[in-house]
């Protein structure tokens, strides 16, 4: 349809009725448009300011609803948008949205599709526009949404609106770092969108902490997966460096949330797709909940659970992160966002709980049997994450690397068994251990055991590679004395040429256990052994 035709009728030369048919054609044609052509950038902001000027008169509802998609597609443009981030503009949307009534509550049905649709804009003008941004703070805007929120507990058929109002203090939280704070510290911003949370899992309480697991319940609906999802998103940006919890009140709450979010790992959505959203998501707030207070992860598991239990332990949320973890290895793409928050999580839950520490040591170590491969050769777990350690990204390579190291309770000795020398190098020298050793953290003294097989093949294992390898004959068996010396003088040589070239740098390692510089390395070694013949 053309665009001129569409301004002329919503200038006022046709009445109301008029009005809405024509949009409700421009909308239905351009519903999947977001690239406009730019000769009609004009005529699409003046069509956005006539809209406007509908908008703040009494019209009918079904008018309104298509006044404001007209108005939501156009919003796509940030172009367009000069005339629509106004002050004035901004408030009718939001009295569109119920954002100017604090005490009436929701009630009148046939307004819902009204409110979600000005939501919607809200939503597309904040995002695209930074102007917007800043008016939302003057306007108090995540205030009213709050409030809003309040207004959906307990209400049927508001299941979009809710979504709508999550979506839009999730982007508010996340483009203003003020109103971030605002939310966090006067609108009790971690307690209402904790509350919404729960409210779309429709949580049940058995216990302080631990809410009751229904294996017959269905899936949740596509409306509450994605409620759920834009209140995990909000809630993420809220709760950003809240490693340290300074009360009570604070540790109650983030403990509180762990226990949701550990049913939440437990609840499958509509599709796998949108199972793995939610998952994703929930791991993402996961790490921002102080390590003290995940042991709510894991809880006492009663007699008539069949979940899997540890110690008595049920680790069906650990199991789940797990496969998680594993399923984004397989992928094989998009490591560092999809895979490191993940193993980041685990990586802090494993340092300090003992309880997971054990249980995901034994899902993903072990004890070794077969030693005939490679480290890095195979489909389990243990083969998967050892390849990471040599990945040519350099976070995943990292955190792949931490994480078994303190499933391996930071030894050296332990972690050089599973992984090899060769794929532990990186990890040992950026924490200075090429000499052996163990890392900073205490674990307890509970002992590995080797199996039977392990301990046979123990002399054949070649450090380096982390497998048996068998009995190689030695070349220099044969060789006179002679032979010998000049095969050593020519391998020296070859390394002078390539270190005065500069294409390698000899190094060594100091006492500490960190690389040096060879001559540095050796000087250190030097002064050290004169000092301690002089302290003799």
């Amino acid at each position: 349809m053309e665009l001129g035709a569409v301004l002329e009728a919503v200038e006022g030369r046709g009445g109301a009725e008029a009005v809405e048919r024509v949009l409700a054609r421009y909308n239905e044609e351009n519903r999947a448009i977001f690239r406009f052509d730019p000769a009609d950038e004009d005529k699409r902001k003046k069509l956005c300011e006539g809209i406007l000027n509908i908008l703040e008169k009494d019209t009918k509802t079904s008018c309104q609803v298509a006044c404001l998609e007209a108005l939501r597609i156009l919003s796509r443009d940030k172009k367009v948008l000069v005339p629509v981030t106004t002050k004035r503009n901004l408030q009718i949307l939001m009295r569109l949205a119920k954002l100017d009534t604090v005490e009436d509550p929701l009630e009148r049905v046939s307004e819902f599709p009204v409110i979600v649709e000005a939501l919607k804009c809200l939503c597309n003008i904040i995002f695209n526009s930074a102007v917007a941004q800043k008016l939302s703070l003057e306007l108090n805007l995540a205030a009213m949404l709050c409030n809003l929120l309040e207004k959906c507990k307990d209400q049927q058929f508001v299941g979009d609106i809710k979504c709508f109002d999550l979506r839009l203090l999730f982007l508010l939280s996340l483009l203003h770092t003020d109103i971030r704070s605002q939310l966090r510290q006067e609108l009790q911003g971690v307690q209402v969108l904790t509350q919404a949370l729960e409210s779309s899992l429709s949580v049940r309480w058995m216990e302080e902490y631990k809410a009751a697991e229904d294996r017959d319940r269905p899936p949740l609906s596509l409306q509450e997966t994605d409620c759920a999802i834009e209140a995990l998103k909000a809630l993420f940006n809220v709760t950003l460096d809240s490693w340290n919890v300074h009360s009570e009140t604070e540790s109650h709450q983030f403990r509180y949330m762990a226990a949701i979010l550990r049913h939440c790992l437990l609840t499958t959505g509509p599709t796998e797709d949108k199972t793995e959203e939610l998952h994703s998501n929930a791991i993402n707030l996961l790490s921002n909940v102080p390590v003290s207070c995940l042991d709510v992860l894991i809880s006492p598991s009663s007699q008539e659970e069949t979940d899997i239990k540890y110690n008595g332990m049920n680790m069906g949320a650990i199991k789940i992160l797990l496969d998680f973890m594993e399923k984004r290895i397989d992928k094989g793409s998009s490591y560092r966002e999809g895979l490191t928050p993940v193993l980041s999580l685990l990586t802090e839950c494993c340092r300090t709980h003992r309880n997971i520490r054990k249980f995901i040591k034994a899902q993903v170590l072990p004890p070794l049997r077969d030693v005939s491969n490679r480290p890095e050769v195979g489909t389990t777990v243990r083969n998967k994450l050892v390849r990471l350690m040599t990945h040519v990204d350099l976070g995943v390579k990292q955190i792949a690397a931490e994480f078994l190291f303190v499933l391996c309770k930071e030894r050296v000795d332990s972690l050089l068994k599973y992984t090899g020398y060769g794929n532990a190098a990186g990890l040992l020298a950026a924490r200075g251990l090429l000499a052996g050793g163990r890392g900073d953290h205490w674990y307890s003294d509970d002992e590995d055991t080797d199996t039977e097989e392990y301990k046979s093949a123990k002399p054949n294992i070649n450090l380096i590679t982390g497998h048996l390898e068998e009995p190689m004959p030695n070349p220099m068996d044969e060789m006179t004395e002679e032979q010998k010396e000049y095969e050593a003088m020519k391998l020296v040589n070859m390394f002078d040429k390539l270190s005065r070239d500069e294409l390698i740098k000899p190094m060594g390692v100091r006492p500490d256990g960190t690389m040096a510089p060879l001559e540095e390395a050796v000087s250190q070694y030097h002064t050290n052994k004169r000092d301690s013949s002089d302290s003799d």
